[in-house]
Order: C-alpha cells, then structure tokens, then sequence
C-alpha cells in the first residue's frame, strides 16, 4: 500500500538518538497504528513490546535480528518482521526511509 487514507497523525514526533531517527504515529480508520519515519547514518539499537514489522520504503543499511549471526542487507525496498520483547540492530548507510506497523493492535 502505497497511501493511507482517512488517517490521524499525531503532531508530536517520536524522536530517537538525538533526532538522529524519527517518526510520526498514524492512526489508521480501523484503529491499527503505523509508525512512519527516518532513519540518518548511523548505528541503532531497538527494543520490541509487542512483535514489529519494518518495511523499509529506500535505503541502503544492516539489520541484524534476534537469533541470527548474519547481518541482512538491504538496498532499496524490503521487509522484516521483529519478534516480540526483543531487540535488533541497524547499520544506516544512507537516509532510510520506513514504515513500521504492530499487528498486535489488530
């Protein structure tokens, strides 16, 4: 999906490693919640409540996730999924932007 449509956004932006990565809430017409946001070079870390899913929209980065050893690259468009009370890493290698979404709130 390329659009949402009759969404809210909430003002106030999420804002990590010193603005470094940065997002906005959306509230879809259901009531699902999406995060849309940007990443600058750099090194991240992230913790999970509840499990995540990452499409990444452009970029060029590493993802390391739970359980694996192997770092995934990623140039240009893909998607992840992050297990629950968890944490994975990233490697940003050029501005990347995303779009992460919480089945749970399903």
């Amino acid at each position: 999906m390329s659009q949402f449509s009759n969404a809210v956004i909430q003002k106030e932006a999420n804002i990590y490693y010193e603005g470094q990565v940065t997002s906005r809430t959306v509230i879809l017409e259901d009531g699902r919640k999406v995060t849309l946001g940007i990443m600058l070079p750099g090194s991240y870390e992230f913790g999970t409540d509840g499990p995540e899913i990452m499409e990444i929209l452009s970029g060029d980065l590493k993802v390391l996730l739970p359980g694996e050893q192997e770092w995934r690259e990623i140039q240009g468009k893909a998607t992840f999924n992050v297990p629950a009370n968890s944490s994975f890493k990233l490697e940003i290698r050029k501005v990347t932007d995303y779009c992460c979404s919480y089945p749970s709130e399903l």
